[in-house]
This record gives structure tokens, C-alpha cells and sequence, in this order.
């Protein structure tokens, strides 16, 4: 059936069902927003676990607020930024920094602090005052923490806090600095390659290490067939580990490097169909527990270069809900289970109050037309930098409207 959400107060009022008169709502008394959703679909407004904001330190990339700006253009109305900002977040006053500039965005700003002081991988942070100043996650995300005393260390203080630990699971022995998945592909461009066991490996030293201290770990972007098969087997035999996997790792391979476009060049890097498949199945079964979008905004100084010298990322906020539909589309998840998998799951995994409506909730809804389509072009991008290999791609399944707190922060 068909149904009115009543927002009050920033809250979910009440939910009823539609009645075929609707003398109830006045849409022109101007005490009252009348939002007609009528032929689109509205679902909570989504969860990111994992985005780089690039304040304070690298502005021109990206701010508070301009990354907020293109969150809501994305549907998403609650976002964890990641700390590899410069200062690194692994003090107090970088995490007030950015809950202040968020403050007046309407997203909500969830910020990861840092698990070793500046990014450094010797010594721990200061985690209980990054989480008693708002902190909700740790991670060195951007480089793994390669000394796996001091992440059995962080896992241990991390357990007591009740907050889970963040994995950017990389050796960097094994990458030594590659461009793009190592395979068939690599050696044909002449590029240095990542292989997937560069992955791998970091990924089964972090689950033994979750299961040793029997602390919480979340595994970032998940690019391999052979880290899903290490979480499915580490869930089966009770270790607390979720795992997240991006848009770009479900949706493209490492073909898309041809041509040397950097904007396809991220880390981890783009794999084989092989891999992109394993992740599909592993998100299907539940193995990959949510979606992130792992937004890392570049700009062209960083990007127009040669290849191997370009730097990681790709913007990520605001294609996620279309490239996500698209997999419902081909028939890979159920719109429900999507949704899930962008709402419900990530917010459960970091203990956040958020991902669903329903009486008393806050009022972060968004709002789709699943029939409409559009175009990804740099004068639609909010985003301060346009880094994406989807440039020129059309889309279907349009974010209209994202509320937040019962206000409308974006608008198509």
C-alpha cells in the first residue's frame, strides 16, 4: 500500500496509509511542507562508512561543505569522513574542526579518527579522546598499519571503547607501489601491477587479529575474490568482521585503465571480472555486509598526469545510488536488499542511530524517481573536484529530493 510519512520536529511523526481523499493535507497552508511522492520511491537517506572530505589541509580538493553538498545530491544524509586530512585527525581539536564545519550542512558528519598518531603506523593515537570528542571508528585508512603489533594493539583499546576498528587492508611489500591490478591488462599497458594477494594477506593477518583480541573489525573497500572467501570463512567461524565494497570494485574492471585514464586509477585498484563477480555474489549473501563509496576527491593537478605518477581516487557520493540501481536493474539484489546495504546495515555496523524510518526516528529520507535517468557531466558534479570514469555515462535512477532532520537539503 501507499503511504504518508508526518515529519515534526526533525522526527518522524506518524506513518499512515494514504487515504484516497487527502482533505487531511493542505499543501497550501504554509505552516505545512507538502512533499508529493507520488510514482517515486522513498526509502531513509543513506549511510556512507567511508568518504574523504580533504579538510582541513587539502581544500581545493574538496571542503566540509562542498563534500556535504554533493553527499545530498547523492541521497546520503550521514557520512563518516576518513582522518587522512593534513593535520592528520588523530587529536581532539581536527575532530571539533570538522564536526564545526559540518554543523551547517544538514549532513550528518561522523568523524574516524586516526588509530596511530599521523598516520605514521609507531605509536597509538590518543583513541579515547578522539571518541569522547566524536569519533565513532579508527583507521590509518589511505595506508595500512603494517606493524601487526600495534593493530593487535589498536583492536585491543579499540574493544574496550566499544568502537570498531577500520581496516585498509594493504601490504605494501607486495603492491611496492603499483598503478593497477596486476594481470593480464598491466602487462599489455606496460604498468607496474597489484596483485590480489597483496590484499589478501593483509586481509587474513587482520581477522586473525580480530579473532585473537575478539574486538570488532570492518574491512574497507573489499576488492578480491580471495579476501570474500577470508571474510566468509572468518564470519563462519564467529570472528566479529563486516566488510564494505565500493560502487566502482561492483561495477567496473580493470579494462577501464585503457586509454591510461587515471581517473580509473584508485586503491585498491580496479580487478579482474573475476573478482568484480566474487564481490557481486559476497554482497548477495550478505558475506560483503554494506556499500561505500570511498568519495576521494582529486583535481586535475593530481589526476592530468602521467599514469604511474597520478594520484588514487574517484569521486563517489553521487553515482552511488544510480550504479547501485543498476545492479537491482540486472537483477544481482533486490531493491529492498539494496537499500539495506546502504541504510539499515552500515548504520548498524558502527552503532549509529539513523537507517531507517519509522515513528520517533529522525527525519533523513531520500527521495527517487527509479524510472528517470541523467547524465554524469562536470557542470552537474557538486563535488569541488570531478574525478570519475563515469563522466559522460547516463544513468538511471535520479535522487529528487534528500531531507535531512525534516529539512530538504538538496533538490533536484
Amino acid at each position: 500500500g501507499l503511504y504518508n510519512v508526518y515529519c515534526m520536529s526533525g522526527r518522524v511523526a506518524a506513518i499512515k496509509p494514504c487515504k484516497s481523499d487527502t482533505s487531511e493535507i493542505d499543501p497550501k497552508n504554509p505552516e505545512i511542507g507538502f512533499i508529493d511522492a507520488e510514482g517515486l520511491i522513498v526509502f531513509p537517506g543513506l549511510v556512507d562508512l567511508h568518504s574523504h572530505l580533504r579538510e582541513p589541509g587539502h581544500e581545493y580538493k574538496e571542503t566540509v561543505e562542498t563534500g556535504c553538498a554533493s553527499a545530498a545530491a547523492g541521497g546520503f544524509t550521514t557520512i563518516l569522513c576518513m582522518p587522512n586530512t593534513m593535520p592528520v585527525n588523530d587529536n581532539e581539536s581536527v575532530t571539533r574542526y570538522i564536526l564545526d564545519k559540518a554543523a551547517s550542512t544538514g549532513v550528518r558528519v561522523h568523524p574516524v579518527g586516526a588509530i596511530s598518531s599521523g598516520l605514521k603506523g609507531e605509536r597509538l593515537s590518543e583513541m579515547a579522546g578522539l571518541k569522547a570528542a566524536g569519533c565513532v571508528a579508527f583507521t590509518d585508512d589511505g595506508r595500512p598499519v603494517e606493524d601487526a603489533r600495534l593493530m593487535r594493539r589498536a583492536l585491543e583499546y579499540a574493544g574496550a571503547l566499544g568502537t570498531p576498528v577500520i581496516t585498509h587492508a594493504e601490504d605494501l611489500r607486495l603492491s611496492n607501489n603499483g598503478a593497477m591490478n596486476e594481470g593480464p591488462v598491466s602487462t599489455r599497458l606496460g604498468l607496474q601491477g597489484i596483485p590480489n594477494a597483496a590484499e589478501d594477506a593483509a586481509i587474513a593477518r587482520d581477522i586473525s587479529l580480530a579473532g585473537l583480541t575478539g574486538s570488532r573489525l570492518h574491512v574497507a573497500h573489499v576488492s578480491t575474490r580471495g579476501g570474500v572467501e577470508l571474510i566468509r570463512r572468518a564470519k563462519e567461524n564467529g570472528v566479529k568482521v563486516t566488510a564494505e565494497a565500493t560502487p566502482h570494485h561492483l561495477t567496473l574492471t580493470d579494462k577501464e585503465v585503457e586509454g591510461y585514464d587515471t581517473n580509473a586509477k584508485m586503491n585498491p585498484p580496479l580487478r579482474s571480472e573475476e573478482d568484480m563477480l566474487a564481490l557481486r555474489q559476497a554482497l548477495k549473501d550478505s558475506t560483503i555486509d554494506c556499500i561505500a563509496t570511498d568519495h576521494a576527491p582529486q583535481s586535475s593537478l593530481e589526476k592530468e598526469i602521467e599514469f604511474d605518477r597520478a594520484s588514487n581516487g574517484i569521486i563517489g557520493f553521487e553515482t552511488a545510488f544510480s550504479l547501485i540501481y543498476g545492479l537491482v536493474e540486472e537483477g544481482v539484489l533486490t531493491l529492498s536488499d539494496a537499500i539495506r546495504k546502504m541504510t539499515v546495515n552500515p548504520a548498524g555496523i558502527m552503532g549509529l542511530e539513523c537507517g531507517g524510518i519509522s515513528v520517533g526516528s529522525a527525519a533523513d529520507i531520500a527521495i527517487a524517481d527509479l524510472s528517470g535517468t541523467w547524465t554524469v557531466e562536470k557542470t552537474a558534479i557538486r563535488s569541488r573536484s570531478k574525478n570519475t570514469p563515469y563522466m559522460g555515462r547516463t544513468l538511471k535512477g535520479v535522487i529528487v529530493k534528500t531531507i535531512a532532520g525534516g529539512r530538504v537539503i538538496y533538490s533536484r
